[in-house]
């Protein structure tokens, strides 16, 4: 009887173990499609990623020629500007110099001026003077012949003489 026994046991225990194993062989095929999928979807993230980094590197690109436009631009305006800085100093000290020159000569003209009108002053002064000298040697004149008729008068006879 034992041996009997023994077989049905052994084949308990084969159907036993295929079903484990088929068992396994479920949750194992479970797990395997759930990595699959996981390694799935990280692939398609990853290609996500990575045309994002792609389009990224383009951006960075367009931005890094933009940038080095912008430093030639920047550099030109920069020796532009200093060439119009330089410019327009020297036209500021021609014209500084040039207004110097016109300070210059207008104190030069001024001075002439004031000794012209010194000179004309004194010479007004001068002809006052001669015109009062004039005048009184005048007046005198005027009263000596004044006195001289006077005087003739008197001797002739008197003021009928001259009518004549």
């Amino acid at each position: 009887m034992k041996k009997l026994v023994k077989k049905p046991a052994k084949k308990d225990e084969v159907a036993e173990l295929k079903r484990e194993m088929a068992r396994l062989k479920r949750g194992s095929n479970m797990k395997i499609k759930g990595f699959e999928s996981q390694v799935k979807s990280q692939t398609e993230e990853i290609e996500r990623k990575g045309k994002e980094i792609e389009r990224l590197k383009a951006d960075l690109q367009r931005k890094d020629q933009v940038v080095e436009e912008n430093k030639k631009d920047l550099s030109r305006l920069k020796k532009e500007s200093s060439s119009k800085i330089k410019e327009l100093e020297s036209k500021v000290k021609e014209i500084t110099e040039e207004l110097g020159k016109k300070e210059e000569n207008l104190q030069t003209l001024k001075k002439l001026l004031e000794q012209r009108e010194a000179d004309l002053n004194q010479q007004l002064a001068s002809k006052d003077k001669e015109m009062e000298s004039y005048k009184k040697g005048t007046e005198e004149r005027i009263f000596q012949l004044e006195a001289k008729i006077k005087e003739l008068e008197g001797k002739i006879g008197g003021p009928s003489a001259t009518s004549i």
